[in-house]
């Protein structure tokens, strides 16, 4: 009985622990992470950047459902120019394109993408890159596939297939749900220090792949991402893809026949 009493009292102990530690504003700073990005359930929020919208003539964008579902718009991220350079500060995760950007058959997109201080704005790396094979964008049927690098030496390959549901974005991993590392992608130094990455998509007869800082990171059979509930075509529009809260400058986006 002794045994059972005290097994019941440290149960109660443990309760009231933990009952504690959440009325105080719950755990520690830093405890609910793993390998530096929040837990499942508390990403941090995106902000709303001052004098947002697009500035730049000719593009226009459009954030994820799941933060218009939050209340936030287009208007609070930013596309703006920077000399030869486009400037991208969000706010809301954002994809920006141009109409007349499209490409079609075998090509390769890229640019160069420069994050001046890293983490500026969040509190664990956000990713920014190349976008092809974009149909119906702005819709809910769109569908597009990007490529983009975090700056802490991983990336990323996703897409966006179209979706019944406007209010719910149809999303696909092809180097799962948070992406994988790769030596060719360049880590910044520390929070708030420079990183630069050369970002490329190749679409050649058969495949897909993506190229950061000169080396192939991924390759996938076209047939794997031009099917149902994926991509309508690699044909399409090209543009970049930044999650949210990010600040970096995109130079030298070219099309490549």
């Amino acid at each position: 009985m002794r045994l059972m009493t005290r097994c019941g009292f440290a149960v109660v102990l443990a309760l009231a622990v933990s009952a504690g530690l959440i009325a105080q504003g719950g755990p520690p700073q830093g405890a609910g992470r793993a390998g530096g990005r929040q837990a499942a359930g508390g990403p941090d929020a995106a902000r709303i950047v001052p004098g947002g919208g697009v500035l730049v003539s000719g593009w226009t964008g459009k954030i994820d459902a799941a933060e218009a579902a939050k209340g936030q718009v287009l208007t609070n991220s930013k596309l703006s120019q920077d000399g030869s350079a486009l400037h991208v500060e969000t706010g809301p995760a954002t994809t920006y394109w141009n109409p007349a950007n499209r490409a079609t058959g075998t090509y390769t997109v890229k640019a160069t993408f420069t994050e001046p201080k890293y983490m500026a704005f969040n509190s664990h790396p956000h990713p920014y890159g190349i976008m092809i094979g974009g149909n119906d964008l702005g819709t809910p049927k769109q569908s597009y596939l990007y490529c983009a690098a975090y700056g802490n030496g991983t990336f990323i390959v996703r897409g966006f297939g179209p979706s019944d549901d406007a209010t719910k974005d149809s999303v696909f991993a092809l180097n799962g749900p948070r992406g994988g590392p790769n030596e060719a992608v360049h880590k910044a130094a520390g929070p708030g220090q420079p990183v630069t990455q050369d970002i490329a998509v190749t679409v050649k007869a058969d495949s897909v792949e993506c190229a950061i800082n000169g080396t192939v990171v991924a390759t996938y059979p076209k047939s794997d991402i031009v099917t149902a509930d994926k991509l309508k075509s690699t044909d399409g529009i090209y543009g970049i893809r930044f999650a949210h809260n990010t600040d970096a400058t995109v130079s030298g986006l070219t099309l490549v026949k």
